[in-house]
């Protein structure tokens, strides 16, 4: 980032690229989770 943030559209901008980020971190952590709880009681052939 260059500096300090000016405008509130600025702001806002920054926060919701911020957000996006996170929400792809957490789906993909989720998503991992789910697999290891699920993917335990699979009998291997």
């Amino acid at each position: 980032m260059e500096g300090m943030l000016h405008t509130l559209h600025e702001f806002m901008v920054y926060t919701k690229g911020i957000t996006y980020i996170l929400i792809v971190l957490a789906l993909f952590g989720i998503t991992g989770f789910w697999l290891f709880l699920t993917g335990g009681d699979e009998e291997k052939k």
